[in-house]
């Protein structure tokens, strides 16, 4: 491996914004893909976008989250990998025509472990006999003013939403192949080879609002380009199955000027139109006309979607707020947050539910008979019944159902606790009521990653860059070919134009809209997008802030069958606690709902089955609903 940094490396730089001298413009556009929206996205998916679209100039892998975060600081803290373990998969089969067509790869897998994410990758392409530069770009160190006045180093368990800087200057520094970072901004990860190419600098902000929004569009991969948008329960946004498996990745075209065109694979399968746009751009927004990003705060409120073709759009309005620039950065600290325990147990045949019942009550009570003050720490549901917990299940005791799995969730203090409820979970075998089977149980420790703000004179970051030298190439290289699915594109259903919802009848909320769901932290938003855009007048009058409480209250109940105290109680946590802000986006013709405090503390450490709240969304719009006239 060699160092190509020289003496002065790795380079160390506040978080100061400090104006580009003399940007260079390089290209007149820039094609900027994305080959991955998540940790658990599809290396193959990638490939099949580098294959197909000839044009690309990056590829950026967006694998970081608050979820994996948080998988990386307990697998760094018990000696494991702090970077993304898959990375050497990815980079075993994008690499080879990656290099050959000279598009670089960005990817912020270094996580807490930017350098042994960079070895690992030197280590891949040396196997494949190839010459790679390897650059870094990540936080190197953070302080903060102690209750004593003084500053003081916070490193270790603390990690901070950096911006496009770092790796704007690390392709002006090195220009490499790969470039791997810590906690980058999803958006910047994309904006940053925007910037560099196109010669932006950090006053312009009209351009890096739109190269923040297009980043925006392109960070979760294919829900763009109708992954996680095809519904079969809803004629606007039904495909075929082979149509959905043929989706392609999202890529976006963009000027020196700032027009920017978001496009999918030609001929490929999915759907990109003003809809999916849509759902994307509200996706984890909290006040659309202040969207932060470390590099500009932006104004969402007017943009809009020109569709071209089938295959292309081109994304409208976007502005900087008139705050512009956030003063402080995004922080997050790992905190340790008590143990979790689990059990599950299904039930088949009569009276299933009240022998769940019965269950719960058992496992409660031997768990308070023990540690007293505990069993309150449980929450329990029917997976198949009311374990989504936003259904409107009256009275469980009088349904019938032959097929059903009660599960217990159990945050603790302490890690007895959660052992406890494991072993009174299992003790229902010989003590519980009869026919029950399956039994699962588990407990692990728990990681809150906890939110604070932090100046930007506190926060520095470093570059540095390294490449392996191969002296004879490998005769084996494992370069993929993949063909097309579909190569005739099956023809889409055709769809029938939209029109205004019926008025004064109860209709289901999915005939006048559709929705997505995003969260952040222990709060939820989710969009309402009409399908005939001037509905939005009327369902402004009907989707207030009393009507989402009054629909999301059941997401706190802690137990299936609650009594008339569980439900008073729940309710004045409901009114004094959850927080609803509604807000109007314009360009859209939609709405996006913010929900404060109601996902159980959050991703890392929610006692509920579905614990991003994903599944929100079509659960409201399932909600009978009268439009007026």
């Amino acid at each position: 491996m060699e160092d190509l940094g020289g003496e002065k490396t790795p380079e160390t730089h506040d978080c100061v914004v400090k104006l580009r001298l003399n940007p260079r413009r390089r290209k007149e556009k820039v094609v900027v893909g994305c080959g991955a929206g998540f940790g658990g996205d599809r290396p193959i998916a990638a490939l099949k976008l580098l294959q197909r679209v000839e044009e690309l100039d990056y590829l950026v892998l967006e694998c970081l989250a608050e979820r994996t975060l948080a998988e990386r600081y307990s697998a760094l803290k018990s000696g494991g990998k702090g970077y993304d373990p898959r990375i050497s998969e990815w980079m075993e089969l994008l690499l080879p025509l990656a290099i050959e067509r000279g598009v670089r790869i960005i990817t912020n897998m270094g996580a807490k472990s930017p350098y042994g994410a960079q070895e690992e990758v030197l280590r891949t392409a040396s196997k494949l006999g190839i010459d790679v530069t390897v650059g870094l770009a990540y936080q190197s160190s953070v302080s903060e003013i102690g209750v004593d006045g003084e500053l003081k180093y916070v490193d270790g368990d603390v990690s901070v939403y950096l911006g496009a800087a770092p790796i704007v200057e690390c392709l002006e520094r090195y220009t490499p192949d790969v470039i791997i970072t810590s906690r980058v901004a999803d958006a910047s990860l994309f904006l940053a080879p925007m910037v560099y190419e196109l010669g932006w600098n950090w006053d312009q902000l009209q351009l890096l609002a739109q190269g923040s929004v297009a980043g925006h569009l392109l960070e979760c991969g294919c829900q763009l380009t109708g992954g996680y948008y095809m519904h079969p329960g809803d004629i606007h946004r039904n495909m075929s199955f082979q149509n959905l498996l043929d989706l392609s990745l999202p890529f976006a075209e963009v000027t020196f000027d700032g027009k920017i065109c978001v496009a999918k694979a030609e001929a490929s399968g999915g759907v990109l139109n003003f809809n999916t746009c849509a759902e994307q751009l509200l996706y984890e927004i909290g006040d659309p006309s202040a969207y932060i990003t470390p590099d500009v705060i932006i104004d969402i409120q007017d943009v809009t979607f020109q569709p071209l073709s089938e295959s292309k759009v081109l994304c409208l309005g976007a502005k900087p707020s008139p705050a512009s620039i956030p003063q402080k950065l995004l922080l997050l600290r790992s905190k340790d947050n008590g143990w979790k325990g689990w059990g599950e147990i299904s039930y088949g045949g009569y009276a299933s539910i009240l022998r769940a019942k019965a269950a719960e009550f058992l496992v409660r009570a031997w768990v308070e008979e023990l540690y007293p003050g505990t069993s309150n720490k449980i929450v329990s549901y029917i997976i198949g019944l009311d374990s989504l917990k936003t259904s409107c299940v009256e009275d469980l005791s009088s349904k019938t159902s032959e097929d059903i799995r009660l599960r217990m969730d159990g945050l603790f203090k302490k890690e007895e606790h959660a052992i406890q409820l494991t072993k009174e979970f299992t003790a229902l075998y010989t003590n519980g009521p009869a026919g029950g089977g399956g039994i699962s149980t588990g407990y692990r420790k728990e990681i809150f990653l906890e939110k604070a703000l932090v100046e930007r004179k506190h926060v520095h970051w470093q570059i540095y860059a390294a490449r392996n030298n191969i002296t004879s190439l490998s005769t084996t290289q494992n370069t993929i070919h993949v063909g097309k699915e579909n190569s005739t594109k099956e023809s889409r259903t055709p769809q029938s134009r939209p029109t205004a919802a019926p008025a004064g009848e109860k209709i289901p909320l999915y005939n006048v809209a559709h929705s997505r769901v995003g969260d952040k932290g222990n709060d939820l938003n989710f969009s309402i997008i009409p399908h005939y855009p001037p509905d939005i007048e009327r369902l402004k009058m009907v989707l207030t802030p009393e009507w989402v409480k009054n629909i999301l209250s059941p997401l706190l109940d802690s137990s299936s069958f609650p009594d008339s105290r569980d439900i008073e109680r729940r309710d004045e946590w409901v009114n004094g606690y959850i927080g609803v802000e509604i807000y109007e986006v314009r360009g859209v013709h939609s709405l996006n709902v913010v929900v404060r405090n109601v996902l159980d503390g959050g991703v890392n450490c929610s006692r509920r089955i579905d614990r991003h709240g994903k599944t929100v969304s079509d659960l409201v719009l399932s909600q009978q609903v009268v439009l007026p006239p």
